[in-house]
């Protein structure tokens, strides 16, 4: 399934935007935007062709279709080890969009959100797009424990919410057991919710073993919000399909009336919805076999970077970006950016506040979601290229 063969290219200078190769010159090799090169499962297919053939595509239940909800709880159950409720669960057009949900339910203005720092952009824009004061709080890419004294005196009387990524993009960490409960027991002790996004949370690897936090315990898990999707795990961005879980019915209550669904203004569709529980229910080996792909192109990428002039990367943990330090090369990040582009003809994302907050800056990220030949040719143009400069 992951050897190059499986790799259209045709297709994907058609189809593949978000800074991908539809949107590149041609002959730019684009390592940028989280998004595998590789063709969805063919079960998913399969299953939207069945579901398609008898051309009625009506509307579904607003709170999601019942078997939607019977597997996402069911992951959560049997994977997460989550006492997950169907009830309290429901489809949203994106895990972005869950993010800002969530974000728009429980916060208000002149509240404070605690982000990580450097962390996606979303949690920064949802939480100032809501009125609310987005609170960085630094976790630098390697092994330096997570100081949670500094966290604790970043909470105020305004202080509202911690915004977990898990594993953190861009940075690849995967949290453990222990520094989740230490996250939680803050957020239980000063009553913050806990907004859990979780989209990464199939690409571990190992040793590395990845925990939801709201397996931790009850008290933890009645303060969490989990949002998650299956854009990275099962190629399935382009259909924008994600999910909101809640831990009770007051949550639940307060997201679904902020979501709209129930107005018909909101609501993901019915083949999204088909699509992923297609590839919980029928994509486990799919799954498996990519992550093995992933963590061998993880080695690959990780290596190169650190035998290229004024680089260093750390192994990522969980994710397929690896976030490499290029202050060696004595340049900023849009610099290095510029060249590798212009240069090199390969796209990398630059560590810019505009995507990942201040502490990205003197860092790149790349994307290995990819065939090993296509990121071989591009990790050569990269290492070639910051030779000659």
């Amino acid at each position: 399934m992951f050897d190059p063969t499986n790799i259209n290219l045709d297709i994907l200078k058609k189809r593949a935007f978000n800074l991908r190769w539809a949107t590149v010159p041609e002959g730019v090799i684009p390592l940028t935007a989280a998004d595998p090169d590789f063709p969805s499962a063919p079960e998913i297919a399969e299953a939207i062709i069945r579901f398609t053939k008898d051309r009625y595509l009506s509307y579904g239940p607003p709170a999601g279709l019942p078997e939607f909800k019977e597997s996402v709880a069911r992951f959560f159950q049997e994977k997460r080890q989550v006492p997950a409720n169907p009830a309290w669960l429901f489809p949203v057009d994106s895990a972005a969009f869950g993010i800002y949900l969530i974000c728009k339910t429980f916060l208000k203005p002149g509240d404070e959100a605690i982000i990580f720092d450097p962390v996606d952009f979303l949690f920064r824009y949802s939480t100032e797009t809501v009125g609310a004061r987005a609170v960085t709080f630094p976790i630098p890419a390697g092994p330096m424990p997570v100081d949670f004294d500094r966290l604790e005196s970043l909470v105020t009387t305004n202080t509202k919410m911690i915004c977990l990524c898990n594993p953190l993009n861009p940075t690849g960490k995967v949290f453990t057991r222990e520094e989740l409960l230490k996250f939680g027991e803050i957020a239980v002790k000063n009553n913050l919710i806990i907004l859990s996004d979780e989209i990464w949370s199939d690409i571990i690897y190992t040793p590395n073993v990845f925990t939801s936090i709201a397996s931790l315990n009850e008290e933890i898990r009645n303060q969490t919000i989990t949002v998650t999707g299956y854009s990275k795990s099962y190629g399935l961005a382009g259909l924008r399909i994600g999910a909101v879980m809640a831990s009770n019915a007051a949550h639940y209550d307060l997201l679904f009336q902020a979501s709209l669904h129930q107005s018909t203004i909101h609501g993901a569709n019915v083949l999204s919805q088909v699509a992923a529980l297609t590839a919980l229910n029928e994509c486990d080996d799919y799954l498996k076999g990519f992550v093995s792909h992933l963590q061998q192109m993880r080695d690959l990428t990780v290596a190169a970077f650190n035998d290229t002039p004024g680089f260093q990367c750390y192994l990522p943990e969980g994710c397929y970006v690896a976030f490499a330090n290029i202050t060696g090369t004595g340049k900023s990040s849009a610099e290095i950016r510029d060249i590798l582009f212009n240069e090199g003809k390969v796209a990398i994302v630059p560590g810019l506040k505009e995507w990942f907050g201040d502490g990205a800056e003197g860092h790149i990220r790349l994307s290995f979601a990819t065939s090993r030949e296509i990121l071989e040719e591009g990790l050569y143009r990269i290492k070639n290229t910051m030779g000659l400069i």
